[in-house]
């Protein structure tokens, strides 16, 4: 499962909020049988953002807008994870500033 891979999310709990999942975890530890994914929700369900850029960029998929919802940074099964529908290594550094400012807050 490669790293930015964004995945369908198929928990029945979350996925009407959080369609897609984005694997953040390095290829390195592709062993452990758990990811660490941010959540993706759809640009017009999710809250108005104006602070928080950085911290919840937005990535197209599908020609489709999609906040990142950093904040809400987890740890799944690997075997969780719905199929691979994206990948957005082009976006890495939006990705890598959003969890910058959540782990280091710079």
């Amino acid at each position: 499962m490669p790293q930015f891979a964004v995945h369908r999310n198929r928990n029945a709990a979350t996925k009407g909020r959080f369609p897609l999942l984005l694997d953040v975890q390095t290829d390195l530890l592709e062993e452990l049988s758990t990811r660490v994914v941010i959540p993706l929700a759809p640009a017009s369900a999710a809250a108005k953002r104006t602070t928080m850029q950085t911290l919840t960029p937005i990535c197209t998929i599908d020609d489709k807008p999609y906040v990142l919802i950093t904040p809400q940074l987890a740890g799944i099964a690997a075997k969780e994870l719905g199929p691979p529908v994206a990948h957005l290594t082009r976006d890495r550094q939006a990705v890598i500033a959003a969890l910058d400012l959540l782990f280091t807050g710079i």
